[in-house]
């Protein structure tokens, strides 16, 4: 069984903390590799000023290409509609069913994965991948798991990685005001948000 990783997000845009999850998250579970997925219509970023899907891909392309391992992957973008992750999994496993899926999460995400569509979906169609810690406690985070794992008979991997507080709407701030962005992206991501005139 291939061991495949899920980076699933509007990637709007892609940063530095999104590649230092995904590689610890290949690291410390062994994985074969890491789709990088950009979504079209993400539920919980409606009314978000969101760059084209071209430009997101774009972007998602030029920040992984130096890593062997991490590959694109725009089945997200292809699909009508809301993009849920159950919906995701589905398509996944029906075309791949020899492999496992890790869907990689913040710890922001997995407190949230109760409202998600088809919970039960989801746990029974990937483990769960958690990296980074945010403004939760180590015990909020174990309490969230237990429950998580017994409501669902779910698998999750709490990873063990410094928290690095990068967002993608930080930079799009700091974008828009002038300031710069270095050492929050990669160099190559940077470069095609100054030529393209994007967040401003």
């Amino acid at each position: 069984m291939k061991k495949v990783g899920i980076m699933g997000g509007t990637f709007n845009p892609i940063h530095n903390g999104h590649l230092f999850l995904a590689e610890h998250a290949f690291e410390q579970a062994g994985l074969d590799y890491v789709l990088f997925m950009p979504t079209m219509n993400p539920p919980h970023k409606a009314g978000i000023d969101i760059a084209s899907a071209e430009h997101r891909i774009n972007m998602v392309k030029s920040g992984i290409k130096s890593n062997p391992h991490f590959v694109i992957s725009d089945i997200e973008l292809n699909r009508p509609g809301i993009t849920y992750t159950s919906d995701t999994l589905k398509a996944l496993k029906e075309n791949e069913p020899d492999t496992d899926y890790y869907f990689i999460v913040g710890a922001d995400s997995l407190m949230m994965m109760d409202a998600w569509m088809e919970p039960q979906t989801v746990f029974r169609l990937s483990t769960i991948i958690v990296g980074g810690r945010g403004q939760f406690s180590y015990e909020q985070l174990d309490e969230q798991i237990r429950h998580l794992e017994n409501t669902y008979d779910g698998k999750i991997i709490l990873l063990d990685m410094p928290h690095m507080d990068i967002s993608s709407e930080n930079i799009r701030d700091r974008v828009n005001k002038g300031k710069s962005i270095r050492y929050y992206v990669p160099d190559e991501v940077a470069s095609y948000i100054n030529m393209n005139g994007l967040y401003i």
